[in-house]
């Protein structure tokens, strides 16, 4: 089904106001919004994280006693539990909101190891939150969906959550944003010459998402082990706060964090954390392209994140920036020879490999693999 019909069907009922969190399978969803309303403007808000964009749902309800959407993956579900229990429910102010949820790891499906357990848990998690929801299909027919639609509209004039559930390929569009951006280096480019600034016992850990997938290959063209590397291929924003605990307990390694904006937007506490705790061994590498770039690209803040500002005021001592090959190269040897930690912001352009693959190794093997290569000992 188009996703200009779900839209439409919302602005016909006062439902005006569209945040969340992109997603693979809305993308048709997203792209239709940007095409629409772009990600700066009254009428559409990519945030920063699932549960911030419920409290934005929140607010616009107070402020016109209107519903909102929100548009999330279901591993966004984990973000949004705090909000929609102690602050949506009925039991406490009673806001409704139209949440539309992208169902990875659907039973059935072949989907990546960390989209099985949400996959398999997504509608038990909405029935133990006691939100009503109804499921989209790619062969629901415009009738069909008038009627769930209709009937989810009844639970949110009730001024309670409902979800729409939307299976793979359910909601498409012709709108095809230009996600792109002014820097030529491409990410792949960049983390192959981080990685080849890395020293033989330095541990890395990479964020989730395609930069992951890109490090792994990486290793693989070089003949290289995965050992070194901890792929953060679930729980997007959390790669620093795992680098940060292993910087800690290995003061003779230096650590390396491969991040992303969005996914350093999605838990910015972790920054202050990070300068207060000040390891002299972690090297925090920002990629930023300014988009949410591997469920589909829509802008990351708009594309106007000042992470430089934001480390200084974290408490960085060590803040460097590179915009091509050449600036990259000159800021990681400073990285190496700097006490951290070090923010190092490495812009990039958006896109990726048709052909890039994913991990052959299972997380498990993953795991094991690094914990045992962390127990060596090493001289930083």
């Amino acid at each position: 089904m188009r996703a200009s019909v779900l839209l439409d069907a919302c602005l016909r009922e006062g439902i005006d106001f569209f945040t969340g969190v992109p997603d693979s399978y809305l993308k048709g969803l997203c792209n239709e919004l940007y095409a629409r309303y772009g990600t700066d403007g009254p009428v559409h808000i990519v945030a920063h994280n699932e549960g911030g964009a419920i409290g934005l749902c929140a607010g616009h309800f107070l402020a016109c006693g209107r519903p909102a959407l929100c548009y999330m993956q279901n591993s966004g579900l984990g973000n949004t539990v705090n909000p929609l229990t102690s602050l949506m429910d009925s039991r406490v102010y009673s806001i409704p909101c139209l949440l539309i949820v992208g169902w990875r790891g659907e039973p059935g499906t072949k989907d990546e190891p960390q989209h099985v357990r949400q996959g398999a848990v997504t509608l038990s998690q909405l029935d133990l939150l006691d939100i009503p929801y109804r499921i989209l299909s790619a062969d629901t027919t415009e009738e069909e969906f008038f009627a769930l639609f209709n009937e989810l509209l009844a639970v949110l004039k009730a001024e309670k959550p409902a979800a729409l559930v939307v299976r793979k390929g359910a909601l498409t569009t012709d709108a095809k944003p230009d996600w792109g951006n002014a820097f030529p280096m491409a990410r792949e480019r960049a983390a192959e010459l981080i990685l080849h600034h890395t020293g033989e016992s330095d541990i890395l850990v990479s964020t989730t998402g395609k930069l992951s997938r890109e490090v792994f290959e990486l290793r693989e063209k070089a003949g290289q082990g995965h050992d070194r590397d901890f792929l953060t291929v679930g729980s997007m924003g959390h790669a620093s706060m795992i680098a940060l605990r292993l910087a800690e307990e290995k003061p003779d390694r230096r650590v390396w964090c491969l991040d992303g904006d969005g996914a350093v937007m999605m838990h910015l506490g972790a920054m202050p954390l990070i300068g207060r705790r000040a390891p002299k061994n972690l090297v925090h590498v920002v990629v930023n392209n300014g988009a949410h770039e591997t469920v589909g690209g829509m802008p990351v803040c708009s594309g106007a994140m000042n992470i430089h500002a934001l480390a200084e005021a974290a408490g960085y001592p060590v803040i460097l920036r590179a915009e091509n090959e050449e600036s990259l190269t000159a800021a990681l040897k400073e990285a190496l020879a700097a006490n951290g930690p070090v923010l190092l912001e490495v812009c990039c352009a958006c896109g990726a490999r048709d052909d890039l693959g994913r991990p052959t190794t299972t997380p498990l093997q993953n795991r094991d693999a690094l914990m045992a290569f962390v127990t060596k000992s090493s001289q930083f």
